[in-house]
């Protein structure tokens, strides 16, 4: 079986309902607390578990409670979770507040997070990994270093530039599958992205600075692909959306399943969509994330394009 390592961060996420987004200085009244396991590199991880997946999860908890549910909850999803080490710090969290209409505003304290280190990813052994993921919630040298070292291994390395932020041409250049939303590319490129063609171009910038294949997440509206060879929109599944936390990953954890079984590119991107899909159905990041067996009866609806 194919073998996925995943770089990156674990936060418990501290999620509440409410009607709509406070203004600044206003108190709301929203529902009741939930504590839901989260972090995009967590996330991750177990959305490519329970699509059958082999994975290993890389990264650091705090010495606390948080920590201790994390780390059970990675186990209990056949994560493998021998590389996380515990540090110094506060696990890491995140503030979300979901809207009425299953929108999401997240604010983020990376805590343990940002212990990840270069030694951290000298510690693991790319030659047995077939692919990588990596996001942008662990120091952004580590992230470089962890792309170093799956270049130097044939590893496949998927980058998730989120949350987005200004990356080097030397890391852009060693990806091979670079995933961001529209909101990311934009950010990434300077450029607009506010429709299908505009966000087409900020790819193909991408490709000038070296990027092999871009894969722009475009919510409601699908998925588009980019690279020398092909600009390739995929259609979106339509559902009820109850919450779009997680979504993205569970796209990611569904590409990269796919694309390990030797589906094609647009078959995999496909995928991704109708894992994304079914994420938004459900609230919170994990609870939400789908089954192998979820995702081929949802499939199972829609005929081949």
């Amino acid at each position: 079986m194919s073998h996925i390592l995943v770089i990156g961060s674990l936060n418990a996420d501290l999620v509440v309902r409410a009607p709509r987004f406070p203004g600044p200085g206003e108190t709301i009244s929203g529902e009741d607390l939930q504590v839901i396991p989260g972090g995009k590199g967590a996330n991750q991880a177990v959305a490519a578990a329970r699509l059958g997946s082999k994975v290993s999860m890389l990264g650091r908890v705090g010495q606390d409670n948080f920590g201790d549910f994390l780390l059970d909850n990675l186990r209990s999803n056949q994560v493998d979770s021998q590389l996380v080490k515990r540090a110094e710090a506060s696990t890491g969290t995140a503030i979300i507040v979901v809207d009425s209409n299953g929108q999401n505003s997240i604010v983020l304290s990376p805590g343990a997070n940002g212990k990840v280190s270069d030694a951290d990813v000298d510690a693991a052994a790319f030659l047995h990994r077939d692919l990588l993921l990596l996001q942008l919630e662990i120091p952004l040298p580590t992230v470089l270093t962890a792309a170093q070292r799956a270049k130097e291994n044939n590893v496949q390395l998927i980058l998730n530039p989120a949350p987005a932020q200004k990356l080097s041409d030397e890391l852009i250049a060693v990806t091979d599958f670079i995933i961001p939303n529209e909101s990311e590319l934009s950010l990434l490129t300077g450029m607009d992205t506010k429709d299908i063609h505009a966000a087409e171009g900020a790819a193909q910038a991408l490709l000038d600075r070296g990027a092999k294949n871009v894969i722009v997440t475009l919510g409601e509206k699908g998925a588009l692909i980019v690279n020398r060879q092909q600009a390739t929109h995929v259609d979106a599944f339509k559902v009820d959306v109850v919450d779009t936390t997680a979504a993205g990953d569970a796209f990611i954890g569904g590409f990269a399943t796919a694309l390990l079984q030797n589906k094609s590119l647009e078959d995999s991107v496909r995928y991704g969509c109708a894992c994304g899909a079914l994420a938004t159905t459900k609230f919170g990041a994990q609870p939400s994330l789908p089954t192998k067996e979820a995702v081929e009866n949802f499939l199972s609806q829609f005929p081949n394009p």
